[in-house]
């Protein structure tokens, strides 16, 4: 399967917090840190609720 490289750009600060939580469950915590997921539906419908927040990259 092929795997995407997630990092967040923006802040959570203002976020709502459903959003916050979408963040947390992708494993990132601080701006400018990444993650490396597989790409399956459940990880694309997280990153497209925050989507504005993060830069998505497919390895």
């Amino acid at each position: 399967m092929a795997k995407l490289k997630i990092i967040l750009v923006k802040s959570i600060n203002r976020s709502k917090a459903n959003q916050k939580a979408t963040v947390k469950a992708l494993g990132l915590h601080k701006i400018r840190s990444s993650v490396e997921q597989l790409d399956n539906p459940q990880i694309r419908g997280m990153i497209k609720t925050v989507s504005h927040l993060v830069s998505v990259e497919e390895i």
